[in-house]
């Protein structure tokens, strides 16, 4: 079992359990961030951690080249490197598979200022 008690909740008033009670009942509330005693964009997770995890999210659901780069900006101002959201795209390859981290590459490059056409040009 992970965590049991005190240190087992996430970084709020509401315990882990909670959190997950009012997802599992669709508690739009709680995930639009409408409830006092928790903030959804902070929630447990530093801001580089979440960074990435919304990184690895675009890759695993297809996401726009705009959202790559707002969240690729929001993990290098948090202090992740290109290497950290490239290793990203790389981690969630078995989970996602080869063709949608292929799908996401060109966009992640864009978000992090790599031309990937010049660099296949060459």
């Amino acid at each position: 079992m992970i965590g049991s008690g005190a240190d087992a909740r996430v970084e709020s008033n509401l315990d882990y359990q909670e959190c997950l009670r009012r997802l599992a009942v669709n508690d739009a509330e709680f995930a639009e961030g409408r409830v006092p005693e928790v903030d959804v964009e902070s929630e447990g997770l530093d801001p580089k951690t979440l960074a990435l995890v919304r990184l690895a999210a675009l890759v695993a659901v297809g996401g726009s080249g705009p959202s790559y780069g707002a969240q690729a900006d929001a993990a290098v101002s948090s202090g992740a490197t290109a290497t950290d959201t490239v290793n990203v795209l790389v981690g969630v390859i078995p989970i996602v598979g080869l063709p949608r981290a292929v799908a996401a590459a060109r966009k992640l490059a864009m978000a992090i200022g790599y031309d990937m056409d010049d660099a296949l040009d060459q």
